[in-house]
């Protein structure tokens, strides 16, 4: 018999009765009834129950048993009494009579239960992570993460692509995000930096002959935490393709992630479905016009349309002498609400000022009779006209969102979001992906007073160098694309810029000379020189892909080991200081090691 187990803790059945057997793994609970003891036995792959009375040689042993020891117990599967079976196990029909009991590792008082599912604070629960990721939920979490990443990878290999590994220690780069940097020891005062993104190197695997390429990309950014970002590292499907065109990228992934979206839907028996091939797409005008924002929740029905032509010369003096210097009034309808009280729209209107907002109008109907400020100044009639734009029914409210065409965008957006909530809207058993499209390749930076890019530099204009010399900075647009499921932006991406002499004129637009093009990309804008194919492509957040597979909230709880709101391991001690000798090989020396002052 094997030292520590025949078999595991999910496989005993009724078949394996009046066999003896031998089982390892933690305590998970325990029930003592006196003369009786029960132990559930748990392992990675599930629970086994194992009994033992007062005059069985383990009792004594099991009976002192802290919950999460570790042990081994050798005994014969018996069949449970009719009456104790338990339907929600897989052995729930059987247990194990303990004749012998070995205590591995005997667990101290637990900082955290393992057994249940009780909320404990992110500190214990990250100090303490090698016992939050026993308990089911999470531990269930990161086997998900581990099968759709196998899926995306056996998918991508599917489609013809190959799997390359990219460096992890490359040079600060003066785009996007802040670099995590380190020192060279070799080269003192000289700094690697963990990549952002394999962004250059997969484009350089294009130029240097390589047709599709992808890799599970671990990639580092010094930036804050949010619900749908960890700070520090995460992980991408990279992927990059020669010769093609922006309808070929979206060809080649949108049946790597309808795939994996329809083969985990119905994880944990949630029976959710996806949007059919091929993916909506939008253009990034029209996205932020309807939803408010470029990454909408299509899962949410209501439209935001544009109502500042309804409001000039109107009776509603504040909107009309808004619209005539130049800010727009943007609507929100709120379906079905006139059985709603005034709170909920006055709620409404304080949730927007606590956003910072100056506020959110709004209009009652029932019947087809319309109340509120807005309505009484500026009549039924032009209330009605501003319904029936929108396709309103008798008994829908509208919101409306004021302001500087941004701000105004901005507000309708989050009013949207709020009262599909409020309503109850949103359809929980969907996936819903979109691609949003046409990304203006330039932004007026308001603070700098100068035009930048908005996206993402590498990208190629649509119209190459004809539109670069002959258009208004503001009205190019770019091949660049996002994916968007249920309002969470899964990547950006691009067809990319290929061309040397194109790249140099983006960059001037942006303020940028040609020596600090041929300083700050060296790289790649060297490599262009030498023959580059056309070439696009993209990257998927795995972490995103599976906090939406998972149904969480917090994209903490899709990630093995992650850091804390303020980018510290907590169960590692992470970041920490280093000893003297250490900074001295580096040729470091720390601010707070100098002369003090006097």
């Amino acid at each position: 018999m094997h030292a520590y187990r025949t078999h595991n803790c999910a496989e005993l059945r009724d078949t394996h009765v009046g066999q003896e057997v031998r089982l390892s793994g933690w305590v998970h609970r325990k029930r003592d009834h006196g003369d009786l003891v029960f132990i559930d036995l748990r392992d990675h792959y599930g629970i086994t129950q194992i009994v033992t009375d007062i005059s069985g040689p383990a009792f004594e042993a099991i009976e002192s048993l802290r919950s999460e020891s570790v042990v081994t117990v050798t005994g014969k599967v018996v069949a449970r009494d009719e009456s104790v079976v338990n339907p929600n196990l897989p052995t729930g029909a059987v247990e194990v009579r303990v004749a012998d009991v070995v205590v591995q590792s005997a667990a101290q008082e637990l900082p955290l239960p393992v057994f249940g599912e009780a909320e404990y604070p992110e500190e214990i629960r990250l100090r303490y992570r090698y016992l939050d990721l026993r308990r089911e939920r999470l531990h269930k979490n990161i086997m998900l993460r581990s099968n759709v990443i196998a899926s995306l990878r056996r998918r991508m290999i599917d489609q013809g692509f190959t799997e390359f590994q990219t460096p992890i220690l490359t040079a600060s780069s003066p785009e996007g995000a802040r670099d995590y940097l380190v020192p060279s020891r070799v080269h003192p005062g000289k700094f690697y930096a963990l990549p952002q993104a394999p962004q250059m190197f997969k484009q350089l695997l294009m130029v240097a002959g390589f047709d599709r390429y992808f890799q599970i990309a671990p990639c580092f950014r010094d930036e804050d935490a949010r619900a749908d970002r960890s700070p520090g590292e995460f992980y991408q499907l990279d992927f990059e393709m020669s010769f093609v065109t922006q309808d070929d990228v979206f060809a080649a992934i949108e049946p790597v992630l309808h795939g994996v979206f329809e083969e985990f839907a119905d994880w944990e028996g949630k029976g959710r479905s996806v949007s059919a091939l091929p993916f909506k797409r939008i253009p990034y005008r029209e996205s932020m016009l309807k939803y408010g924002n470029d990454k909408p929740d299509l899962r949410n029905p209501i439209l935001i349309s544009d109502v500042s032509e309804h409001f000039k010369g109107s009776g509603f003096s504040r909107f009309a002498s808004m619209v005539e210097e130049g800010s727009v009034v943007r609507a929100i309808p709120a379906p079905n609400t006139h059985e709603k009280s005034r709170k909920f729209f006055d709620d409404m209107n304080s949730w927007a000022q606590s956003e910072g907002f100056p506020g959110l109008g709004y209009a009652t109907q029932k019947d087809g009779v319309f109340g509120g400020p807005i309505a009484n100044n500026h009549g039924q009639e032009g209330m009605k006209a501003i319904a029936d734009a929108l396709g309103l029914g008798p008994n829908d409210g509208i919101f409306f969102a004021a302001g500087k065409e941004a701000q105004a965008a901005k507000l309708a957006g989050l009013a949207r979001t709020r009262a599909a909530e409020q309503l109850e809207l949103v359809d929980q058993s969907r996936f819903e992906f979109c691609w949003i499209v046409d990304f203006p390749m330039f932004e007026y930076d308001e603070d700098a007073k100068k035009v930048d890019f908005s996206h993402n530099p590498f990208s190629m204009p649509q119209g190459e160098m004809e539109a670069l010399t002959t258009k208004d900075p503001l009205d190019i647009l770019a091949y660049q694309y996002d994916i968007v499921c249920n309002g969470v932006e899964l990547s950006s991406g691009a067809i990319r810029n290929h061309k040397a002499e194109i790249m140099y004129k983006a960059f001037e637009i942006a303020g940028y000379t040609q020596a600090q093009v041929d300083s700050d990309f060296a790289g790649m804008i060297n490599a262009f020189k030498f023959g580059a194919p056309p070439h696009g492509g993209s990257a998927p957040g795995v972490d995103r892909i599976v906090m939406l597979l998972a149904g969480e909230p917090n994209i903490r709880e899709v990630v093995v080991f992650p850091m804390n709101q303020r980018a510290e391991d907590l169960m590692m001690q992470a970041p920490a200081e280093v000893s003297p000798r250490q900074l001295k090989e580096l040729s470091i020396k720390l601010a707070s090691d100098g002369p003090k002052a006097g």
